[in-house]
């Protein structure tokens, strides 16, 4: 194998043990096999252009063109595009994937589920590493700076990751990868000298580290990079372990101030359960998470609520940093909530399992729990009344995971007059949960006061609010739309009034809190579906967001802005409003929904408080345009012209050629024709030597073309002629008839001496296209020539301009 060929494989390597620690950011390691095939076959184009040769540029190419195609034939068509053709295939449905990777990663937890999307990101970013790591040790040779782009694999890695107890064994690997490339690159260098050492070693030479090694070889050098490669490896792993100090450096672990919630004084921090909330509701396998059985009359008001999300920061709902308790043996009074509301309450006690693969370090139950009957070490947190797993251990927790518990709780029934009658909130209340940040788009606050226009209490505002959304505001139930972040999300979901529970969830609160109202987002389970033998199963798809009010008297109050099926809306909010007050104007429909449906609706008419309820049945689905089942001809024709395309692309070199020999002979020139002859010699492997005589020239193509009686006497005659056409009196006749014939004869002959493979090589890959990539660089030259001498030309004459005339 070739010093080239060892460099090659050594880059291919050090990406791959370096890729090694993007494994900790995903549950899954399936993307690493595809990673590596599609890595070789990079490498392996690489090798092979660099073997031609091609030029360094034409080299990239050739490795970017066939990566995208790779990955292009790997994951197009998984993306969500809204069309058929090989344009939506290959761009619109592939960059749809690509960036719904990118919103994967930042809505999913870290391990994140191996989704199509971050797959992608994951297999695309391996290759992008590579092919750097390949241009700066191979085609460029400075194995040195390709260092970086590892670095910033592993880095970025690493960041994301946090660290971790495996986290050592990857920076062992990337550095190992690293050390294996210089020393790689060494070697080829040292070898391209040749035994420059072969002599016996002199004294100054010994003490310079230049000996030789047995046989002759210079191995001191490469023992002692070795040497220091590995030494300094080993400090960058132990060092931080003997030093307590270093532990939270590059390779030690940040620990969060989650984490140290053991005591007293442990924290809640920002950890949101949403991140697989979307996933859930999508998720094909709807397995049962949660069972329970309660006394409770309404077990249709029955959610099962895991956290409260009281804080917005402009980029996303999550829950605040606050203090943790011991979990009393019967739980505070709920904030808010005063006579006559707690007298009407009725206790109801609910009795739960979880599943053996739920996981939950948040333990879902029924809001306001009064009192909780559990196992193990939770803790507990006032403010939201939650419950949390306590630290285990280095890195565990407690959890719900196979947990059996029995919850009482407080079945609260308060009416619309009471909620509209409730006096304002306490102040420091209403400071605290109507806090919105400075970037909140102004259209959240506008469409607030607009669909609440005429309301006189904020009871009133609430249910125009989840009637905005659930009733009259057009939006639609979708979980396959993003959730999105940043404070322009809300914003484009009312622009595009199409999304699931999170989205109505954050901005009915965010709106609320736009009208003074106290507001928070709940995140847990839906009442789940009652049994035969009385147990209720909750399932995955369950899953649910939904907003929180407060009132003062009755607490932290549930809405429903989302208009799903199954959603139970609340009694007390399915009051009218008053007739006197008028009606929050309709919005105007948004284009999505402004389209009419080609298919008649399932229920032409709902009326509002059917459709609150989730009675109305859906649109009956569109028919497609095309009216059959079969592809379109467009589509029929589009695919045509894409395997036309991607089959013809590899026999671009041989149509050029072709199409240039052909333009050649048709002349009829003699010097035209001695130029063809020579780019078929250079094509069957004669190299052009220009300072060659015609005639020395045509003896070479022949001896070194292995050329036959005819095919040679073809060349010769060629080359008498352009003796003539160089050294004959003007008007002389020069040319002939057979020139064309001679030149394709010599063609022939040399294609039929060679062998198979460089034959195959004349025809699909000639060497005389690389006179393309030479006329496009003078062509740049001149054009750069050009625009120099005219930028100059008007110095000149700006220069000579009277300084009156320059302003």
């Amino acid at each position: 194998m070739s010093g080239r060929a060892k460099l090659t494989l050594f880059a291919a390597l050090a990406t791959l043990l370096t890729s090694w620690s993007l494994n900790a950011l995903v549950d899954s390691q399936a993307w690493l096999l595809q990673a590596v095939v599609l890595l070789a076959v990079q490498s392996a184009v690489g090798a092979g252009a660099r073997r031609v040769p091609l030029a360094r540029t034409l080299t990239v190419a050739a490795q970017v063109l066939t990566s995208l195609l790779l990955l292009a034939f790997l994951y197009a068509g998984k993306g969500e595009s809204h069309g058929d053709g090989p344009l939506d295939y290959l761009v619109t449905d592939f960059g749809a994937l690509f960036g719904q990777g990118v919103r994967d990663v930042g809505e999913f937890a870290i391990p994140a589920p191996l989704t199509d999307g971050i797959k992608l990101l994951l297999v695309s970013g391996v290759l992008l590493i590579g092919l750097l790591v390949d241009v700066l040790a191979v085609t460029l040779r400075t194995a040195a700076a390709a260092g970086l782009p590892l670095l910033a694999l592993y880095s970025v890695a690493s960041g994301l990751a946090g660290g971790g107890g495996a986290s050592w064994f990857a920076f062992l690997l990337a550095g190992c990868g690293y050390l294996m490339l210089l020393l790689s690159e060494g070697r080829d260098r040292l070898a391209q000298w040749g035994r420059v050492f072969g002599a016996a070693p002199r004294r100054g030479a010994a003490d310079s580290g230049l000996a030789n090694g047995a046989g002759g070889q210079a191995t001191a050098p490469v023992k002692f990079g070795r040497r220091i490669g590995a030494v300094t490896l080993g400090l960058a792993l132990a060092v931080p372990a003997v030093l307590p100090s270093l532990g939270g450096g590059l390779l030690g672990g940040t620990q969060d101030a989650e984490d140290s919630g053991g005591g007293v004084g442990g924290t809640i921090s920002a950890v949101n359960p949403l991140v697989s909330l979307q996933s859930n509701l999508n998720a094909q396998d709807n397995r049962v998470v949660l069972k329970y059985r309660t006394n409770s009359p309404q077990q249709a008001d029955q959610y099962l609520r895991i956290l409260a999300l009281d804080e917005f920061n402009g980029v996303k709902w999550e829950a605040s940093g606050r203090a943790l308790v011991d979990v009393p043996e019967k739980l505070p009074e709920p904030p808010g909530l005063r006579a006559p509301v707690s007298r009407s309450a009725v206790e109801v006690t609910t009795s739960i399992s979880a599943a053996d693969y739920y996981t939950q370090r948040y333990l879902p139950m029924p809001y306001p729990a009064t009192s909780v009957d559990i196992g193990g070490k939770w803790r507990f947190e006032p403010a939201g009344r939650t419950l949390v797993g306590d630290q285990l251990g280095r890195d565990k927790f407690q959890n719900v995971q196979g947990a059996e518990y029995t919850v009482r709780s407080l079945l609260l029934k308060p009416t619309a007059q009471q909620l509209q009658n409730a006096p304002k909130p306490d102040p420091a209340v209403q400071g605290e949960y109507t806090k919105l940040p400075d970037n909140l788009p102004p259209v959240v606050a506008d469409t607030a006061r607009q669909v609440t226009q005429g309301a006189k209490d904020d009871y009133t505002r609430a249910v125009k609010l989840q009637d905005y959304f659930a009733v009259n505001g057009g939006f639609r139930y979708n979980t396959r739309t993003a959730s999105g972040t940043g404070p322009q999300a809300v914003a484009r979901f009312l622009a595009d009034k199409e999304g699931f529970c999170v989205h109505f969830a954050f901005s009915m609160a965010a709106m609320s809190r736009s009208l003074g109202i106290p507001a928070r987002v709940a995140v847990g389970f839906t009442p789940g579906e009652k049994q035969s033998d009385g147990n209720v199963n909750v399932s995955m798809r369950d899953a649910h967001a939904w907003p929180e009010l407060y009132f003062e008297g009755v607490g932290w109050t549930r809405f429903e802005p989302t208009p799903r099926s199954g959603i139970n809306i609340p009694e007390y909010s399915r009051a009218q409003t008053p007739a006197t007050q008028p009606s929050a104007p309709a919005p105007l429909p948004s284009q999505s929904a402004a389209q009419p449906s080609a298919g008649p609706s399932a229920t032409p008419e709902c009326p509002p408080n059917l459709k609150k309820l989730g009675e109305c049945g859906a649109a009956a689905p569109a028919q497609s345009a095309g009216g059959g089942g079969g592809p379109s001809v467009t589509s029929v024709l589009g695919w045509v012209a894409l395997a036309v395309a991607v089959l013809g692309l590899p026999l671009l070199p041989m149509l050029w050629r072709t199409r240039l020999r052909t333009r050649r002979l048709a002349t009829g020139e003699v010097l035209t024709a001695w130029r063809e002859l020579g780019d078929t010699a250079w094509d069957a492997g004669v190299l052009p030597d220009e300072a060659l005589s015609p005639r020395r020239a045509a003896s070479r193509i022949v001896e070194l073309g292995r050329l036959d009686e005819e095919p040679a006497a073809a060349v010769h005659r060629i080359a008498g002629a352009v003796e003539r056409a160089l050294y004959a009196p003007p008007g002389a006749e020069v040319s002939y008839p057979e020139l064309a014939d001679d030149v394709l004869l010599a063609r022939t002959g040399l294609l039929a001496s060679a062998d198979r493979l460089p034959r195959l090589r004349a025809l699909l890959l000639p060497r005389s296209a690389a006179r393309i990539s030479w006329a496009l660089a003078a062509r740049r030259s001149a054009i750069t020539s050009a625009v120099s001498t005219r930028l100059t030309s008007a110095r000149l004459r700006l220069l000579r301009l009277p300084l009156r005339g320059r302003g």
